[in-house]
């Protein structure tokens, strides 16, 4: 005879013990996943002799169950409805496990698995799972803003979205990856309409010549750490200074232009005078010697 739902669930829960063996298991959302309850001896079940129940830990909601004389999901929670099942040929064998479809982030809880005998109202197998429900967030964008502040501060914006669970917020100086002081940064988390977390941090450090930060979003149950950093470089003084190939000043471009022309001018007379040395008449030799000399002075300074 079955009994009425709470009735039942009095049984049930009467028989649930503190001490039963707890399993652990991560499932991202969207996916499928399984929650294992099976029986150590494994052998054949006659079906029309037992009773399967899972339920939400500490709590009256019904995940799934099976009975002998009742194939309804009527005692079942609508959130489960038509994503959590159990496996009649699986548990012929002794294999009571759930399988759950598209995780949600609502679905991390403890669940109780348990198998009585119908014909002696005995227990005979129990099983805690805990699942923990877990979601990617999308890699750190870190953005600055234009300049210092009149208080001569930087501020630096970390957004990250679409993960689970609520995750850790950390700012880190890249240039010895130590963190830097929760003071000097707010960061706000929030759900959206998917049921998982955005977040947006806002960091404020004093302005100096060369500012190295990261922006670290943890998610614990998937034990990852996304990165996203950001750099700023200011600097004091004249653009030449920081020019990767610096030029002189235009007086000192104008000063060697006309060094260059000088010894030119002076290559081009010598040139002539060895030209006239050889080839003019005698009566100019005079005025020849006479830039020689010049040239001779020239070339011993």
């Amino acid at each position: 005879m079955l009994l009425g739902s709470a009735g039942l669930f009095v049984l049930l829960v009467s028989g649930l013990q503190a001490g039963a063996a707890e399993q652990e298991v991560r499932a991202m959302v969207g996916s499928d996943v399984q929650l294992g309850c099976v029986d150590p001896r494994g052998g054949s079940f006659d079906l029309s002799d037992l009773m399967v129940y899972w339920q939400v830990g500490g709590s009256h909601t019904v995940v799934a169950y099976y009975f002998p004389e009742n194939s309804s999901a009527s005692h079942q929670d609508g959130q489960y409805r038509n994503r959590a099942s159990l496996s009649l040929a699986a548990m012929r064998r002794g294999d009571f496990s759930l399988h759950l479809r598209n995780v949600t982030p609502q679905d991390g809880h403890t669940f109780d698995c348990l198998v009585f005998r119908k014909s002696v109202l005995e227990k005979m197998l129990e099983a805690k799972v805990t699942l923990h429900v877990a979601a990617n967030y999308s890699l750190p964008v870190v953005s600055t803003a234009s300049g210092a502040s009149p208080d001569g501060a930087l501020t630096f914006t970390c957004m990250s979205s679409d993960g689970y669970p609520r995750p850790n917020v950390y700012w880190i100086n890249r240039t010895d990856n130590s963190l830097l002081d929760e003071a000097l940064h707010n960061s706000t988390v929030s759900r959206n309409a998917r049921g998982l977390y955005d977040v947006l941090s806002i960091l404020r450090v004093p302005q100096a010549p060369s500012v190295d930060v990261g922006c670290w979003i943890e998610n614990v149950v998937l034990q990852q750490n996304l990165t996203g950093s950001s750099r700023t470089e200011t600097f004091v003084g004249t653009t030449d200074r920081i020019t990767e190939h610096p030029a002189g000043p235009p007086e000192e471009k104008g000063a060697a232009a006309l060094i260059i022309l000088a010894v030119l001018c002076m290559a081009g007379v010598g040139v002539g005078a060895w030209v006239c040395r050889s080839r003019c008449p005698r009566g100019g030799y005079a005025g020849a010697q006479t830039v020689g000399s010049t040239l001779e002075f020239t070339d011993r300074a």
